[in-house]
């Protein structure tokens, strides 16, 4: 059952609502923004990869400044971007009389890249439709393309809502929730919006081509050392948390870990008419690609969660290093996507590709076969290179935590009165929270840190997940957007769930406050 409405929940749902049409023009002009780069040549400050990783610049910028403009922070001094390239602030209240090792502190984290736009593909599928520049054809929409593409989308009657559009549903609605929620706590401060709590928001960057890069940098090299005012109690990862089939913003306490699987296939290049001179990689690497699908169709060495599912691997990426298409190969590289679950470790996940029967097959006929992690070594746009292995962990918060009980909490306060019964099917928002986890990755799985030398001191009272040899700050999922929306053609939010995001964001740190 709801608690009685409190003064409080009822001034945050009004400024929540308040602030949605600034929301919105915010997100549509993030949105948008790539198309001023994208088309023009380099030598005139082009950049035909905006908006994708390590091109997050020109967004984030924007996003800085609208930032200050609106109030978001208290004062310009409280926003910065960080070595890797990280947009971060800070919300305090500075005069609750509480000492700042004793508050909690609460971290926001949603990335502001994309993956490509493909805008001919869009203005060509969708009819009127454009990645950058959203609705601009409303008669020749092909409705009944989108509702095949897309996971989930509302009536007809109800499109007024949507906003498509590039990162609309990954995750750029979630970033604006982080900054009108802290637009709003700002507001509110002298009514207790931040009393004992520290807010820490933090827009990252790269996180679709090294998923976690921002938080890998921040307990890498910032939390080592670190007083206890800057150690997360909770992170709120603002990652799309909708599903088309069981509603909208959900709480996500959990998900698989992810990681590259590289391997190399080295054999000896000749001319194609007389191919037993030489040694042809992509034929041996082929048996490999199919004897590693055979094994995952069948199951073999994937362990099941209960809770985050199945371990998961499949071919990602492919290079052949050849001199012509008349001639045997001499190099084939091809990568593992691998998702790994509770119970499943990197170095067995390696192991077992190294184990396979084609594999040994080829290295018996004389090619070199290495089978390894690849390093991302990509400068961010701030030219910070991570070098990171791309390992990233998985992670689960116990949903009796107070991180996640409060999470209920700040739902059932601003969220569940708004809502009405019967718009509970699909994809569309539940009056009950829905606490559930992600299918894909998200920046969370940067978080966790290994237990042995990682520098970082951690009291207790801020009571971190202990997940063997790794630790990590409770944490949990709440973001605007359908997940089997994101990176379609078509992808698009329904606005409805942003005002109600942002109440969230500005709910939280009160409800984990009481806790």
């Amino acid at each position: 059952m709801s608690a009685p409405v409190t003064t409080l929940d009822a001034k945050i749902a009004a400024l929540a609502a308040r602030d949605l049409p600034l929301a919105v023009e915010i997100l549509k002009e993030a949105i948008r923004i790539p198309a001023d780069y994208v088309d023009k040549a380099v030598d005139q400050g082009g950049d035909p990869s905006c908006g994708l990783s390590n091109h997050e610049g020109p967004r984030l910028e924007y996003l800085k400044k609208r930032m200050i403009e609106i109030k978001a922070v208290a004062s310009a001094d409280d926003i910065s971007f960080d070595a890797f390239g990280n947009l971060t602030w800070v919300v305090e209240d500075k005069t609750d009389g509480i000492p700042r090792d004793q508050k909690k502190v609460v971290y926001l984290d949603g990335h502001c890249d994309t993956v490509k736009a493909l805008r001919p593909v869009w203005r060509e599928k969708t009819g009127g439709l454009d990645p950058y520049l959203g609705l601009f054809d409303e008669s020749r929409i092909n409705r009944e393309y989108l509702r095949r593409e897309l996971g989930h989308l509302p009536p007809d009657s109800e499109w007024e809502h949507m906003l498509f559009g590039r990162g609309s549903a990954d995750q750029l609605g979630g970033v604006l929730s982080q900054i009108m929620g802290s637009r709003i706590l700002v507001e509110l401060m002298g009514e207790g919006s931040m009393r004992g709590v520290i807010l820490r928001g933090y827009i990252t960057v790269a996180e679709e081509d090294n998923d976690g890069g921002g938080p890998l940098y921040i307990t890498r090299k910032v939390l080592p050392g670190a007083p206890p005012e800057m150690i997360p109690d909770v992170v709120i990862l603002t990652d799309s948390t909708g599903d088309s089939a069981k509603g909208a913003l959900g709480i996500y306490r959990g998900q698989r870990g992810r990681m590259q699987i590289e391997v190399k296939v080295t054999g000896r290049s000749c001319h194609g008419s007389m191919p037993h001179e030489g040694l042809n990689p992509l034929e041996f690497g082929a048996a490999i690609l199919k004897e590693a699908a055979d094994k995952h169709a069948a199951g073999v060495g994937m362990l099941d969660h209960a809770f985050l599912g199945k371990g998961t691997r499949t071919a990602s990426w492919s290079h052949l290093d050849t001199p012509s298409d008349c001639a045997v190969p001499d190099a084939f590289t091809f990568r593992f996507d691998r998702r790994f679950t509770i119970g499943e470790t990197p170095d067995q996940a390696v192991a077992d590709v190294d184990a396979l029967d084609a594999v040994k097959a080829a290295r018996a006929a004389g090619l070199k076969v290495e089978v390894g992690v690849p390093t991302y070594d990509q400068k961010t746009w701030r030219g910070y290179v991570p070098g990171n292995p791309q390992i990233y962990m998985s992670w689960m918060t116990p949903d009796t935590h107070p991180a996640v009980t409060a999470a209920v909490d700040a739902y059932r306060a601003v969220i569940t009165p708004h809502v009405a019964e019967k718009n509970e099917k699909a994809g569309s928002l539940r009056r009950e929270p829905r606490v559930d986890r992600w299918v894909f990755s998200t920046d969370g799985v940067g978080w966790p840190v290994p237990v042995k030398d990682n520098g970082i001191t951690v009291p207790a009272a801020k009571q971190w997940v202990d997940a063997g040899a790794y630790k990590h700050p409770a944490m949990f999922g709440f973001g605007t957007g359908i997940e089997q929306n994101t990176h379609k053609i078509g992808e698009g939010l329904d606005t409805r769930e942003l005002q109600h995001a942002i109440a969230f964001i500005a709910r939280y740190p009160s409800a984990l406050a009481a806790r």
